[in-house]
């Protein structure tokens, strides 16, 4: 037996053959018409997901020249105001899952933007501190970050913008 027949239907026909005939054809205009949201207009999770995966693709694009994701630079952003706090207090502050945070802080100081000392009072946790390396980053970072809100007002607009904020920080 060799290898082409291992690559055919039974009947001889190719296996890509098969498969293009059994794919479906266009679809009728009715079809490609926008889909009904049905019950997800009324789910405010639907809208906040959709508009978070909106916000989360434009910051990755717009801070891809320093290689950050959001949880990155809320976390570089807390350490920066909160020297010397520990990794705990950041990752309760910002709902991160201690081992999670515990990969992302190892990739930081792989790149040497943060650094964790024992801490003072307790030898069991870490005290974060950005380095010297890390507060250039940041800075740049900082930069890019607002070129990015400054594109978000454009989307959603300046009176939405504010109105998100005063809604959403009720929540935490």
């Amino acid at each position: 037996m060799s290898l082409a027949s291992l690559n055919r239907h039974p009947g001889g026909i190719p296996d890509a053959e098969l498969r293009q005939a059994q794919r479906p054809q266009a679809l009728p205009a009715a079809q490609t018409q926008e889909l009904k949201l049905a019950a997800l207009n009324d789910h405010v999770g639907y809208f906040l997901r959709r508009l978070q995966v909106a916000l989360f693709k434009d910051f990755i694009r717009t801070l891809a020249p320093m290689d950050v994701r959001p949880a990155q630079y809320s976390v570089l952003i807390l350490i920066a105001a909160n020297p010397g706090r520990s990794q705990a207090a950041i990752g309760r502050a910002l709902g991160i899952e201690r081992a999670r945070l515990a990969r992302m802080l190892h990739e930081l100081e792989r790149r040497k933007w943060i650094e964790r000392r024992a801490s003072v009072g307790d030898g069991r946790s870490h005290s974060l501190f950005l380095t010297g390396t890390g507060e250039r980053a940041l800075a740049r970072i900082k930069a890019l970050s607002a070129r990015h809100e400054k594109q978000m007002v454009e989307f959603i607009g300046p009176k939405r913008r504010m109105l998100l904020l005063e809604l959403l920080r009720e929540f935490g």
